[in-house]
């Protein structure tokens, strides 16, 4: 069957799209299964270093992922802890905020018919901004948050498998592939995702913690949550950053309504943003771990639609892993070149001659 493929290349392209189609459908339909697995595979290797680190000094296996688990539960409990209080609170002060939107709407609608004298009046919306609409927004937020939270347990629960297995899986692998070259390829993977999750989570903390002050200091409602959207959004680039600005910019419309305190809420997420996100970001990691912007846009748009906010959310640093698994399969490479940012340098023809004598 497969010669029959190599000999006719339309027959093999079909073939493969109907293998794509059919793994797309897989995704979505096992997202039950593969996203809290995608969560604790991602905590899983960012706590590797820590529970190695606890075995190195002669703690016993039960207690190394005991304690690794226990750093995790109690950074995302606090978390919890910080923004239950502020969750509560929202929700009383939604109706208020979605009111005080409505007379904003009105007074810019009186503003562009009086003072610039524009027939705006005679067709304009004057429900664009609705109460109710804004309270059942909110509510299902909460409600996803909430899903996200029973599903915590879960995640904690296949963690604490994925690290017990931590120590048998490299002699698993050599045993499964033989070669070295293969385990030396493996290895190179789990270090790269590694560092990317690494410097991604403090790149993103760093950017809610810097946010969530600045809203604090602007007198802001709402800081800690401010910041902790944040640190989520961070983990999608350029499309992220702008909807984590959005609640800002819109409390400091509700609260102050002046354009000077408008601009300074603005102008703290574009520092942050630029500096972090544009600048130290892409310094750490190198040009191999980024992403052409349409490849971004493309892969929120497709996780989030097999997995939901939480698969968009995780839509960036799934594909950096995937790429990072094409970039290490000879056969694939060219799949990786196509999902970067820019194409690699042109190899010089001595470099070629070193590379085939090595």
């Amino acid at each position: 069957m497969f010669d029959q493929l190599e000999q006719h290349p339309g027959a093999r392209l079909l073939f493969l799209l109907a293998c794509l189609v059919v793994v797309i459908y897989g995704v979505k339909f096992a997202a039950p299964i593969l996203l809290p697995s995608s969560l604790a595979l991602f905590l899983a290797v960012l706590s590797l270093p820590v529970m190695l680190f606890l075995r190195r000094r002669g703690v016993p296996a039960w207690g190394a992922i005991s304690l690794t688990v226990l750093v995790n539960v109690a950074v995302v409990g606090l978390l919890i802890l910080l923004a239950s209080s502020s969750f509560t609170e929202l929700q009383t002060q939604i109706p208020r905020y979605a009111t005080r939107l409505q007379e904003l709407q009105a007074s810019a609608i009186d503003w562009v018919v009086k003072g610039l004298g524009l027939p705006l009046g005679s067709f304009a919306p004057t429900d664009l901004v609705k109460a109710e609409d804004i309270v059942n927004f909110a509510g299902n937020a909460v409600g996803r948050i909430a899903q996200f939270l029973s599903m915590t347990f879960l995640v904690f629960l296949v963690m604490i498998f994925m690290l017990s297995e931590a120590n048998v899986f490299p002699d698993k692998f050599r045993y499964a592939l033989g070669d070295s070259a293969n385990m030396d390829r493996l290895g190179k993977v789990v270090q790269e995702m590694q560092s990317y999750l690494f410097i991604k989570t403090a790149i993103s903390l760093a950017t809610g913690l810097l946010l969530g002050a600045w809203a604090f200091l602007l007198g802001l409602d709402f800081p800690v949550l401010l910041g902790l959207m944040a640190f989520l959004m961070n983990y999608v680039p350029t499309v992220g950053s702008i909807i984590a600005a959005i609640p800002a910019l819109l409390l400091s419309l509700i609260l102050v309504g002046t354009l000077p305190h408008l601009l300074l809420v603005a102008l703290g997420y574009v520092v942050v943003n630029t500096i972090l996100g544009n600048i130290l970001e892409p310094h750490l990691m190198g040009r191999r771990l980024g992403l052409s912007t349409l490849v971004v846009i493309l892969s929120l748009l497709f996780w989030g639609w097999a997995w939901g906010p939480l698969g968009a959310l995780l839509s960036v640093p799934l594909t950096v892993i995937v790429k990072i698994w094409l970039e290490n399969t000879r056969d694939l490479r060219w799949v990786a070149v196509l999902l970067d940012k820019s194409p690699p340098a042109p190899v010089a023809s001595s470099d070629v001659g070193e590379l085939a004598q090595n």
